[in-house]
């Protein structure tokens, strides 16, 4: 008989996490799918141990190439898709049984709980970060792009933003993870914008990491996230840098001089865009004190007032 839900997890080294992924599946899912990217470790025993009808797919340095291979594998009308390090709690999976009834909902997006070295990201645009990842078989397929977002067909429903209704991701453990990874996802990336024929400019080295800082500290409010946020927003500036470092480095990393006209031009934005959103976050923090939210009001008005001189 036809399962009703696919369990799809594409795992290389890392069998420690799949244990507990599968563990938490157990009564939810009739089939599941485990795609081995030639893991070194016992991740193949550990998905047998489970009943996993196990698949070997070429290693790859991302993900996103070996899913529609994973989901190609699944017979269940809907799929659950997973990475070995996220975990489904058991409201979220009541609600999945629940919503599997409607005829009127092909694929549902779902809110991602991030556990970043142990604290869970509310803020930091690491929340809700929803994610489509329980579909009916055949209506979402996935781009082979790295980070890229799935086409679908029919109709979406989206959960509410609550703990109850998200899947717990585990994401970076450590920041030696976070380098490592970023190392890795920067030489992808930093390849595709070669492919596009990208044109580097003096802005990309100092605007680009300014704006991602800015996004995730202040308009996306790491710094309720705390010292975790702050660290964070850091090094996702960091990592969006070393994409254009690594381009730079890629296209043989030819000896140019920088333009001063537009590294002065580069960093002047970057210091107005700064003192934007400090200057609406200084507003929120010291909100009672109208002498201190003057003085960082004028110090604005003169940032934007010489910010093309």
């Amino acid at each position: 008989m036809r399962p009703l839900i696919s369990a799809v997890i594409n795992v290389r080294n890392e069998a420690d996490s799949l244990n507990k992924c599968l563990r938490t599946l157990t009564g939810f899912a009739e089939e599941i799918i485990v795609v081995d990217m030639h893991s070194t470790d016992n991740s193949v025993s550990v998905a047998q141990n489970f009943g996993a009808k196990v698949f070997s797919f070429k290693p790859k340095k991302y993900v996103e190439p070996a899913r529609n291979f994973a989901l190609s594998k699944a017979t269940g009308r809907w799929i659950i898709l997973l990475d070995p390090d996220e975990y489904l709690p058991k409201s979220l999976k009541r609600e999945l049984k629940r919503l599997v009834t409607r005829p009127d909902v092909d694929y549902i997006r779902i809110p991602r709980k991030n556990i970043i070295l142990g604290k869970w990201f509310r803020h930091s645009n690491w929340w809700p970060d929803y994610l489509i990842r329980f579909f009916k078989r055949g209506y979402v397929n996935w781009n082979k792009e790295i980070h890229s977002l799935p086409t679908t067909k029919g109709n979406g429903l989206t959960l509410l933003d609550s703990e109850k209704m998200a899947i717990r991701h585990n994401n970076y453990q450590s920041i030696v993870q976070f380098v490592s990874r970023a190392l890795r996802y920067s030489s992808i990336q930093a390849d595709e914008l070669a492919a596009a024929d990208y044109k580097l400019k003096t802005s990309d080295f100092v605007l680009k990491p300014i704006q991602e800082f800015n996004s995730r500290f202040f308009a996306s409010e790491g710094y309720k996230d705390g010292i975790h946020g702050l660290v964070f927003s850091v090094l996702q500036s960091f990592a969006i840098a070393l994409i254009y470092i690594r381009l730079w480095e890629k296209q043989g990393a030819s000896e140019k001089i920088v333009a001063k006209d537009s590294f002065v031009s580069a960093s002047q934005e970057s210091v107005f865009e700064y003192s934007y959103w400090f200057t609406k976050y200084f507003r929120q923090v010291y909100s009672k004190n109208p002498i201190k939210i003057f003085f960082i009001r004028l110090r604005f008005f003169f940032d934007r007032l010489t910010k093309n001189f």
